[in-house]
Order: C-alpha cells, then structure tokens, then sequence
C-alpha cells in the first residue's frame, strides 16, 4: 500500500526542513531502513531514513527546497499501484532559497547617498550540494574560508574540483559569501539555524527573568596543573575542559541549579548534562557531553573536540545536541574579559568565560603578578535565587583555585 513520506521533527527545536540531496529517485526501488536523503535541520545534516520498503513513486519537493515539519515530501509504493489519490492535497508549499540577485551601485558625488540592495541567499550546506564540489574541494573552500559559490567548477557538469580551489586561492578568492561593497546593503535570508536562535532567544529575555553574577578567580594553580597534564598526555586538556569539569562537579552539590522552569512546577534534573556553545557559520550551537559530572578531565575533552568538529561539520545526532541542563559559553579565545550570555532554555543557568589575563594583583598587601578569569553566571530568577547562584559560583571558584578537587 503506497504511503506518504513526511518531513520528520528530527530536532526539538525543528519546525521546518530543507532537503539537501535525494539519495535515491523517482522510480527506484527501497528499502526499509535505508536512507532515501539528506535534510538539513535547524540543529545539523541529518539523513531520512524509509520507514517503508517499495518504489519512491513520487518526490514533492526538490533538492535546496523545504517544506514544514509534518507536510508530505514524497509517496512509496509499488510500482503498478495507482497513488492519484495521494496526490490530491499533497502540495507541500516549499521554502525558496533563491540564488543571489545583485545590484550594484557606484553613486556620483553630487548625488544623495541611498545604498542599493543586495538579496543574497543564506547560507546553507544546500548551497554545497547544488553546487556539486568534491570533498576534497569542500575541505579545502572550508579550510581556507573559501565562498564556493564565487568559484566557476571545471570539472563533469561543473563540478568544483581541486585545481578550481588551488587556483582560486592564487588569484585571492573571496573569503566571505558577503563581502562589502560601498554603497550596497545585502539583504540575508534566514538560515533555520538562524530563525532558531531569534525565536528562542527572544523567548528567553522577554520570559526569564535574568540577572547577573560575575566572579574573578585566580588562575596561577589550574594554569599549572593543565601545563604539568598536557606535557605528558596525548589527549590535550583546554581551559573550557577544566571549567565544565568544575562546574559539573559544583552542579552535585547546588542541584537547584541543574534544574528548569516548566509552568507550574520546577524540574531538577536527575542527570548533569553540560553543553558547551560552539560558534559555526550559521551561528551557534551546543553540544551536550551528557553524565559529564561522571567523566573525567581527559574523557570531557577528548568528548568535547569531537562534537566541535561534528557541529562545525553539521553532522551532530539528536542526542548530542539536546537534554542539556547547564551550558558554558566561552569567548576567551577571542580576547573577550567579561561578558553576559543569555540563557538557553529550558535550562536555568549559563556560565560566560572570558579570557585569562595577566594582571598585577595585591595578595598579603603586596603587588604580585597575577592570572585572573572572569566568569560571570546568568541565572533564571524563577528557579535561581541571588543565593543560590552565588553558593553555586563560590564552589566553582574554589574547585578552580584548588584543581586537586577536579579528581574527585
């Protein structure tokens, strides 16, 4: 019996999906458990499996094209079943990501400065795969911040290859899918990773009630303890592994701040599930290192390194970006000292790392030279109280000040 395909809510978060390749075509038998295409999700690339096995009869929606969470993509069946019923009311209205229209103006002095307008197409791994560039090629655009979209492809049917990247960094691509251009604005679509964080962002600030506290902690004693693990280890410990170390062992003891607002009640969560925010091309994700109160240094860094890169691929599973209970964001590595993050929902709490600075500091009234981090903690009033949150930082910068406690 011939069955409609759906788009799937392959995220909490999805409301809609974009199909970024058609592993198999009209006509072609399937499988059961075999994988049918790739979609993109607000969250990461993720593969559709068929829930049924046949003939894919009928595709509604195109390759770079998206349709709503729950609307039809496709119809399986056989190959001599009459499916005209299934193809009534099926049109699934489709999410355009137009190609760029460009409009540039060079405006004379004696005229009124009036920018012209750009629309240019999100960014989006769709635009990779109507591209048609070769892995190799894709690494190499990836490696070197390179818009394959400004690259012309030499390759069977245009395909970006090797030697069109190589030549394109000789000749000084651009390095940017937006450069500017005086006296053009650029128009940007949304990305669905993008209309996510506007969503629930604006839904964290206007619903939970925020507020701040910032702590500067002394360095000197975790700067020597990570010298001292990374010089005989051959997994690399980072400050970020030894933050969310600290705090996932502090979460044991102050559980009110593993918890989440849920309307008439308040969930303190059974598990300790650190995310660690991760900024990629279309904006920012967090990975989730579940248990990580139970994994040690070593266990949280190697587990961090690798969702980084599966979330800068866009290839991150479900389950390793969601069921987070604390997250930390860290900006330290671009030289940011201080800054406020906004929480996550339906988390409590967010922990914002800065840099670790090199400052004089006074200690016994005498001035010392110094390594000092400022970290400030953003807390839900509705289940964080002033208190709460402040015990909660004062064990955190007491584990960081006394490292020997992260092997507990």
């Amino acid at each position: 019996m011939a069955t409609k395909v759906s788009m799937p809510k392959l995220s909490d978060t999805m409301e809609e999906g974009i199909i970024l390749k058609w592993l198999k075509k009209e006509g072609e038998a399937v499988k059961q458990g075999e994988i049918i295409a790739e979609v993109q999700t607000d969250k990461a690339d993720m593969e559709l499996e068929a829930y049924d096995t046949g003939i894919l009869r009928k595709i509604f929606v195109a390759e770079g094209k998206g349709a709503a969470v729950g609307k039809p993509i496709a119809i399986i069946g056989t190959a001599s079943e009459d499916i005209a019923a299934l193809l009534v009311d099926t049109s699934a209205p489709s999410v355009g990501h137009a190609a760029p229209s460009i409009v540039v103006s060079s405006p004379k002095a004696s005229e009124q400065y009036q920018p012209s307008v750009v629309t240019a197409a999100a960014p989006s791994a769709a635009v990779d795969a109507r591209l048609k560039a070769s892995p190799l090629a894709k690494a190499i655009a990836e490696q070197n911040k390179i818009d394959l979209t400004s690259i012309s492809g030499s390759g069977p049917m245009g395909r970006i290859v090797k030697k069109d990247l190589e030549s394109a960094l000789t000749r000084g691509a651009s390095r940017s899918p937006h450069p500017y251009v005086p006296g053009t604005s650029t128009e940007i679509p949304l990305s669905l990773m993008r209309k996510t964080i506007a969503k629930r962002l604006v839904e964290s600030k206007t619903t939970a009630p925020h507020f701040y506290l910032t702590y500067d902690v002394d360095m000197r004693r975790a700067i020597d303890l990570r010298a001292s693990i990374n010089s005989n280890a051959n997994v690399k410990i980072s400050y970020n592994d030894i933050i969310v170390r600290a705090c996932a062992l502090a979460l044991r003891n102050h559980p009110k701040v593993n918890s989440s607002f849920a309307i008439d009640k308040i969930i303190q969560h059974g598990a300790i599930n650190v995310g660690v925010a991760v900024a990629i091309e279309d904006g920012l994700i967090t990975p989730v290192i579940r248990n990580t109160d139970m994994k040690s240094l070593f266990e949280i860094a190697g587990e961090s390194k690798e969702l980084a890169a599966k979330a800068r691929e866009k290839k991150l599973k479900p389950e390793e970006f969601s069921g987070g209970t604390f997250t930390v964001s860290n900006l330290g590595m671009y030289d940011v000292e201080e800054f406020a993050a906004i929480i996550n929902p339906p988390e409590a709490a967010i922990l914002a790392v800065g840099a670790i600075v090199e400052k004089s500091v006074v200690e016994n009234g005498q001035i010392v030279r110094g390594h000092r981090l400022r970290l400030t903690l953003s807390c839900d009033h509705r289940v964080v109280d002033g208190a709460v949150g402040a015990q909660f930082m004062q064990e955190v910068k007491l584990i960081l000040e006394n490292p020997w406690k992260l092997a507990l």
